[in-house]
């Protein structure tokens, strides 16, 4: 029996764009023998589905359901491919779980809680192996002390929104002088930030899912950009970061990387595929945590796709078994 998916992309972020992107990879990759997809677009303006043959048709967001010409299309699950809000901070996780539809991502609880930086950084201290930047939480009405921040921390320090995803927002301050700065341009994108010591070494990222009732840690990628740092624009400019999948790191790195990514994805209690971003420093030492995303892209040059080509799997079957693991 084929299952009726939805594939739920856009979003109400500037991160629309590459969830667009995402679920068109998706699309294009999901077994048309296994599933009937029908891809609903999430605006500010609604939520629709656009056949190519007629005009948009509104979803029936009482049981998240389509009427086609008479005909009323009801999901088996939901493929939410929609990077920020509110796919990935648990808005829409909250709402399926009230009607009763799985979906392929996280619950609600771990997909808000991951989407604040400072919360998971509390939550993975203490894994064996694993090290965390220090760091101080601003939030825009409780009022704060740059000369306590400066006494707190070391410079250079990283200031970013603690909701954002996609790096908008985010500035390296090497001067003192800066932070103000820096500070306003993150509350620009969210109400609190957060300000970390730069940590200096590679940087790489590793996509974790689960599959055949299994944990499955992918090939990692090593992002190198010209770039101080990698932010929206070396992510998704051509040719501004280079990326190296798998990375050349030695074996024992690549198992203690491994066992750290499960342990993350364990204690953040994740479903569906997640992706890890890490600094080791100096010479493969000491591992970094920066952020889990929830919501990966999918797009045809994403990490995700990269790494599941190099631990040799076909992104058909991929996503089969992502959907059969998590909507059954």
């Amino acid at each position: 029996m084929k299952k009726t998916l939805a594939l739920l992309t856009g979003g109400t972020t500037g991160e629309w764009v590459v969830s667009v992107k995402s679920a068109a990879t998706i699309a294009q990759n999901l077994d048309a023998d296994k599933f009937d997809v029908y891809k609903i677009m999430l605006t500010q303006q609604g939520w629709f589905y656009e056949p190519a043959d007629s005009l948009k048709i509104e979803v029936d967001r009482n049981d998240f359901s389509l009427n086609i010409k008479g005909r009323k299309i009801t999901f088996d699950g939901v493929f939410i491919a929609i990077h920020g809000s509110p796919g990935e901070d648990g808005k829409l996780q909250g709402y399926f779980d009230m009607i009763g539809l799985p979906y392929t991502t996280c619950n609600a609880l771990t997909s808000a809680v991951t989407m604040n930086k400072g919360y998971t950084k509390s939550i993975v201290t203490g894994i064996e192996n694993l090290h965390v930047a220090k760091s101080v939480q601003v939030f825009k009405n409780t009022g704060y002390s740059i000369e306590q921040i400066k006494k707190d921390l070391k410079l250079p320090y990283f200031v970013k929104p603690n909701n954002g995803g996609s790096s908008i927002g985010m500035s390296k301050v090497t001067h003192g002088a800066d932070l103000q700065k820096a500070i306003d341009k993150a509350f620009k994108e969210d109400d609190q930030l957060l300000i970390e010591e730069f940590i200096s070494g590679r940087e790489f990222t590793v996509g974790v899912v689960r599959l055949d009732g299994k944990i499955k840690v992918l090939p990692v990628t090593e992002v190198e950009t010209a770039k101080e740092f990698f932010d929206f624009e070396a992510k998704y400019t051509p040719g501004v970061a280079t990326e190296t999948t798998p990375a050349p790191i030695r074996a024992e790195t690549k198992s203690r990387v491994a066992q750290i990514a499960e342990m993350v994805y364990l204690k953040l209690n994740c479903s569906g595929v997640v992706r890890i971003d890490f600094i080791l420093t100096e010479d493969e030492g000491d591992f970094y945590f920066i952020e889990i995303n929830t919501i990966p892209g999918q797009t045809a040059t994403s990490f995700i796709p990269q790494q599941v080509a190099a631990a040799g799997m076909k992104l058909n079957d991929f996503y089969t078994k992502l959907v059969k693991e998590t909507i059954g």
